[in-house]
């Protein structure tokens, strides 16, 4: 990675001057906010291609992507798909870098959590709030066939299933959960992009859990619902992906038609 003067460093360590605990996106985020500081960028230019960043900063493109989305929800830079992300706005002196949790942090998270709140509610759960689910999944696929997609029926149904568990703190966990996808910037973001991108919930992956829970089974409970949610972590990196691809896709276009413009002139 590229090495930092000590005055951008100290910027973006804050007060103690450490930031070892950081996420690598993070890091990055913090060295492209110091770039921005140090007058590297003006407003409205474009920074370099996801792929110069990665080798600039020996990274992968999740991680620079990741650090790009923070520093957009932020303000600083505005990200257009197939282009590129753009100056907005550049920090004072004074700013530092703020991060909430991300998409890919809370579906981590849901994972972990979610799959044994299932093994539990798989015990307890009631015919009456099977029926809730099966209920749940026809709204759900109403809900997909909207042009403006709403999650309602998708949060409801893993709420049910939190309920479930007779366990007050397991309901209170992903009730925090849910609402950190729709309140962190990063993460309400990102899952708008993926909406944009007609990703929807997948009903059959959701089927599958009430066919677990229906016969009271844990085990089956809990790797339905990882596998499910397992899922939806693919779909948040393939559209990080699809908006990497467009972007190069972009700049090939721009290569081509630069290079045809100077065989015509020849």
């Amino acid at each position: 990675m590229a090495i930092r003067a000590k005055g951008a460093a100290d910027r973006s360590a804050g007060d103690d001057g450490a930031i070892s605990g950081d996420r690598l996106y993070q890091r990055l985020a913090r060295h492209i906010f110091d770039d921005l500081v140090d007058g590297r960028y003006a407003i409205g230019s474009r920074l370099p291609a996801e792929r110069e960043l990665c080798a600039e900063y020996g990274a992968s493109r999740p991680a620079v992507r990741e650090a790009l989305i923070a520093l957009e929800v932020q303000g600083y830079l505005d990200i257009r798909v197939g282009s590129g992300a753009y100056v907005r706005r550049l920090p004072g002196l004074e700013d530092h870098p703020g991060f909430a949790i991300t998409a890919f942090e809370l579906t981590e998270t849901r994972l972990a959590f979610e799959g044994e709140a299932a093994a539990l509610a798989a015990k307890q759960i009631t015919d009456e709030e099977i029926a809730k689910l099966e209920g749940l999944l026809e709204a759900m696929v109403a809900e997909n066939l909207r042009a403006k997609v709403t999650e309602d029926a998708d949060r409801e149904f893993h709420m049910t299933i939190a309920r479930a568990t007779r366990n007050a703190g397991v309901v209170l966990t992903i009730e925090e959960l849910w609402r950190l996808r729709s309140t962190s910037p990063a993460c309400a973001l990102l899952h708008d992009k993926a909406r944009s991108a007609k990703i929807r919930p997948v009903v059959a992956e959701h089927r599958r859990i009430v066919d677990a829970l229906k016969v009271r089974d844990p085990h089956a409970a809990r790797a339905a619902m990882r596998a499910h949610l397992a899922a939806v972590m693919d779909h948040l990196l393939f559209t990080t992906e699809e908006m990497a691809l467009e972007e190069a896709r972009r700049a090939a276009a721009g290569v081509r038609a630069r290079y045809s413009s100077a065989l015509d002139e020849s």
